[in-house]
């Protein structure tokens, strides 16, 4: 397999899990390249829910390195907690099958003391609809160049010093939002066990990659979040706290642009959103509800009920401009079978005039109107198709229409959350 990059070209959600651990079985090496555990991956394995939020999808698959990048935050106790459930559910996660780069940033308590007590005093209509697990006042540490990387774990004196170096600038922080106050050797006892384990997994990720590129061998590059998140290219503010693009699997990973041959955008068959921010093409309906029940639509990581509405090829544009991607994978089409009308959004009425493409402007996409296609739904369950050809008329018609938008093949359809419920093209 061509090395290849899997990025979600949504806000989220689109099922990129399910796709990296399918196209596992082709690659050697799966590398996270950033985001933390603010992204929860479902997985359904013969019938058996597995939920990942830091681990790559593809540990899964025995023999395959799994790596997570320097562009991750990493929460230590998290990582353990993950590690240890993947045990007891019978897939032993060793330092042989799994590494963490020396340069992986480390989130600490006082990021998620923060990161709470910062959501918390905003009124409402100013909420971001953060995780509160860290991620951003991580990343703002990492900026600050004041940040704690996973190899400083190798040195335990060095660890100390620089918790002692990060915390009165956080306490000052607490005691505005009203906090409580920490001490240097409160923070060191809570890491320190986690990150003594943490130490087995710690490599250099880059060179692995490399080794792999010399051996001729593939590898894919994992993705969270959605690109309407990305922290330069989402709908700003209501984004992530990483750049989530197909550009950044690169600089994430340790590895030169090159290396990526293919990109893969994960595209559900409709549009859902977790959070606040604006949405235009959000149903507030009977149909919504039918696209979140038969969805179950909640998030893996929060549980949060998700906003649901119909495909909107507006902000799809937009993202196949960000991410160059060289076919579509589309999930969940199974969940718009028994409605009798489909709509996709193919522009915006935006101040009087039609556009294509997402306004720049902060506010920009809240003054939208969707403008709608109509398309004629199915009533068949498709959850059992296995070929293209055997999909209903109406459902590769929709596809087809997508695809002329867009002017990208879509390779890939999910019409169940199993493994083998996939159809490639």
């Amino acid at each position: 397999m061509a090395n290849t990059v899997i990025i979600g070209a949504q806000w989220g959600d689109e099922g990129k899990g399910k796709l990296v651990d399918l196209l596992t079985e082709r690659a050697d090496g799966i590398v996270r390249f950033q985001g933390g555990n603010n992204a929860g991956h479902t997985l359904v394995v013969e019938g058996k829910k597995v939920v990942l939020h830091l681990i790559p999808s593809g540990v899964l698959h025995q023999g395959k390195t799994c790596m997570i990048g320097n562009g991750v935050v990493l929460d230590p106790e998290v990582f353990c907690k993950e590690i240890d459930t993947l045990g007891e559910q019978g897939v032993p996660v060793g330092p042989d099958r799994l590494m963490v780069s020396l340069r992986t940033h480390i989130i600490m308590p006082y990021h998620k003391i923060l990161d709470a007590a910062r959501e918390s005093s905003k009124i409402k209509g100013n909420k971001i609809g953060t995780t509160g697990r860290g991620i951003g006042p991580c990343y703002e540490d990492k900026m600050s160049r004041i940040g704690i990387r996973a190899g400083d774990f190798l040195d335990e004196d060095l660890l100390r010093r620089k918790i002692e170096a990060a915390l009165p600038e956080k306490n000052a922080l607490f005691a505005m939002y009203g906090a409580e106050q920490l001490d240097v050797d409160q923070v060191f006892e809570q890491i320190i066990p986690f990150a003594r384990r943490v130490v087995d997994y710690i490599d250099d990720v880059p060179a692995k990659i490399q080794g792999l590129q010399a051996e001729g061998k593939s590898v894919l590059f994992e993705g969270a979040q959605g690109t309407h998140l990305d922290i330069d290219h989402g709908t700003y503010p209501f984004v992530t706290s990483s750049s989530t693009v197909s550009g950044n699997a690169a600089a994430g990973s340790g590895c030169g642009p090159a290396t990526i041959e293919e990109v893969v955008a994960v595209v559900k068959a409709y549009t859902t959103r977790v959070g606040e921010g604006p949405f235009p093409s959000e149903l507030e309906d009977a149909v919504g509800d039918h696209l979140g029940e038969k969805g179950a639509e909640f998030g893996a990581t929060t549980g949060r009920k998700r906003r649901c509405g119909w495909l909107d090829l507006v902000v799809m544009r937009e993202s196949v401009r960000l991410n160059s991607p060289t076919g579509i994978a589309m999930t969940k089409l199974d969940v718009l079978g028994g409605l009798e009308e489909l709509k996709i959004c193919v522009g915006y009425d935006y101040k009087g005039q039609r556009i294509e493409y997402p306004p720049q402007d902060q506010h920009g996409l809240a003054e939208v109107a969707p403008i709608y296609e109509s398309l004629p739904g199915w009533n068949e369950d498709i959850s059992d198709i296995t070929s293209f050809d055997a999909l209903p008329a109406n459902a590769r018609a929709y596809i087809a229409r997508v695809e002329e938008v867009l002017d990208v093949p879509v390779s890939i359809v999910s019409v169940g959350p199993g493994r083998e419920q996939t159809i490639i093209r």
